[in-house]
């Protein structure tokens, strides 16, 4: 004899599976349970249940059976499953957590699921075993061998630290015009053109260009940015030289700030970056009149991300360069409507790094006599 089973719902219970409908996002199975309780409410039979809901009879019994054998919470939420048990029992999914991270097999680059599965089996005594078990046991462990994180700050140490907060306090400073701050940095270009012409974008089809391209030499950016001014010049040259960069520098004292009495260089630790460098371009009494109107300081190794000029080279990249540009002199040509246009709007960067900030999340990386002492 078939049991059928009366569906009733209350009037608080009608507001709740209605709103459950119209607001919040829910599993599709939830969802479609409301609709069999409220058509079921209303008086529809199983077989339109069936059709209008698009679900199975058993799915609609189930659900009615649910609700009168127990409430509204028992009828909408899922029945524990008990699942295929698991294929690799603790020993087994210890010795494939080691496994991911050691070192793959001679000749591969990286651990895949479908080689992680066939290594298990080869240590096991399983005839076969999924990726889509491997996959499961390793996110299990938060465990992705096939992907690497590249660290920003390999080591920090007494140095490191004087030299970042000495950085973070010279951009937290009022602009100062007899002392501007400048950063500055290099960037080269390799330049390339086009083997065939590329056929121009039309209605409803894209650009398209040959993946093909002419290798013409390389060039390079010297980058100068005023964080205050808002003011940025790119100077492009054939080589990256002691002697380039001591232009570089001679041109900042004579030509870009002329009557500034010290000009603040923020740089990284480039061989080339030294003032050693003007000596090897100018005359002796030439290179000290520039240097004393010159003042350096260094990021400290690997942290060129604590020099303003990269995000302004990451912008030129995007804005201008992330193409084929195969002559030098269109290059130049190119850049220096880039530099007119930003130079215009004085375009500016949002520094939100600071001196606290720093010993806030960089504390655990601080040198521990440094967070012991309060002060000298």
């Amino acid at each position: 004899m078939t049991v059928r089973y009366r569906v009733e719902l209350s009037q608080a219970e009608r507001d709740e599976l209605t709103a459950m409908l119209g607001g919040a996002k829910h599993a599709a199975r939830k969802l479609a349970r409301a609709q069999i309780l409220l058509a079921a409410d209303g008086g529809r039979c199983d077989a339109e249940i069936v059709r209008t809901v698009q679900v199975s009879l058993s799915t609609v019994g189930r659900t009615k059976r649910r609700f009168v054998e127990g409430n509204l919470e028992r009828a909408l939420s899922e029945e524990p499953r008990p699942g295929a048990e698991r294929k690799l029992n603790g020993k087994e999914e210890a010795l494939l957590v080691a496994t991911a991270c050691a070192k793959p097999p001679a000749g591969r680059k990286r651990w895949t699921l479908t080689l992680l599965a066939d290594t298990m089996v080869k240590l096991t005594d399983h005839d076969s075993l999924s990726g889509e078990t491997v996959r499961r046991r390793l996110a299990e462990n938060d465990l992705k061998p096939w992907r690497r994180d590249m660290w920003c700050i390999p080591h920090v140490d007494g140095e490191y630290v004087a030299r970042m907060e000495d950085l973070l306090d010279l951009y937290a400073e009022a602009p100062d015009p007899e002392r501007p701050l400048v950063c500055f940095d290099e960037s080269p270009v390799q330049l390339t053109g086009e083997l065939r012409q590329p056929v121009p974008a039309q209605l409803g089809r894209r650009e398209r260009y040959d993946y093909e391209y002419r290798r013409n030499g390389t060039a390079n950016l010297f980058v100068t940015f005023d964080p205050y001014r808002g003011w940025r010049n790119v100077k492009v040259t054939d080589r990256r030289a002691a002697v380039d960069y001591a232009h570089c520098m001679r041109e900042l004292v004579d030509v870009h700030y002329p009557r500034a009495t010290c000009i603040r260089v923020v740089q990284d630790n480039l061989s080339i970056h030294k003032p050693g460098a003007l000596y090897e371009a100018c005359a002796p009494a030439e290179a000290r009149r520039i240097l004393r109107r010159l003042e350096f300081h260094f990021t400290p190794k690997h942290a060129s991300w604590l020099n303003m000029v990269e995000c302004e080279i990451s912008v030129l990249q995007r804005q201008c360069l992330g193409r084929r540009i195969d002559d030098p002199k269109r290059l130049r040509n190119e850049i220096a409507a880039w530099q007119r246009r930003r130079n215009k709007l004085r375009a500016r960067i949002k520094w939100m790094f600071t001196t606290d900030k720093a010993r806030a999340k960089l504390g655990r990386a601080y040198p521990v006599t440094a967070k012991e002492s309060k002060s000298l």
